[in-house]
């Protein structure tokens, strides 16, 4: 019994440590197309990638007011850039990368979080999680955190100057 036990919780752990960030704490919403708001895209420095944010209600009203970002909600929706016959990434009039296949949704989720989230692997009070694109939460390594955690000065966030910007 003991053995099984202990089984079961390892594989709990390397399911949870391989699942991109938190998805049993950082929930996807599933309305998120209709109830946040499209703020920003762009092509992901480094990658062949070109990213949709969205942002919730209360990020919106709330990022750069000096109020505080509980309960504040920013997706990400990752897509591969379309590639040339040369392997080279297909730029669009506007400067982005053509959107190729669907690839991941990455929830970031401002809350006071409890011991149920260890500080070390959140950015202040932001929680990560990623998904596939079916909804399901997406295994990789990936540490959100590090990236996110030399941005204290915007709250974490890549763009924040895009999401104070939005209106």
């Amino acid at each position: 019994m003991k053995k099984s036990f202990l089984f079961l919780s390892l594989m709990v752990l390397a399911f949870t440590l391989q699942a991109g960030g938190q998805p049993d704490l950082v929930k996807l919403p599933e309305s998120y197309k209709t109830d946040f708001k499209l703020y920003h895209s762009m092509n992901r420095v480094g990658k062949t990638q070109v990213v949709d944010l969205y942002a919730n209600k209360q990020a919106i009203d709330s990022v750069g007011s000096g109020q505080a970002l509980n309960d504040a909600i920013v997706i990400m929706e990752v897509y591969k850039a379309k590639m040339d016959a040369e392997g080279k990434p297909v730029t669009g009039a506007d400067g982005l990368y053509e959107k190729g296949q669907f690839a991941a949704i990455a929830v970031m989720e401002n809350q006071q979080w409890g011991a149920e989230y260890p500080q070390g692997e959140r950015a202040g009070d932001w929680g990560f999680a990623i998904y596939s694109p079916d909804g399901s939460p997406k295994a990789n390594n990936l540490d959100c955190a590090s990236c996110h955690i030399p941005l204290k000065g915007q709250d974490y966030l890549f763009t924040f100057d895009a999401l104070t910007s939005f209106k």
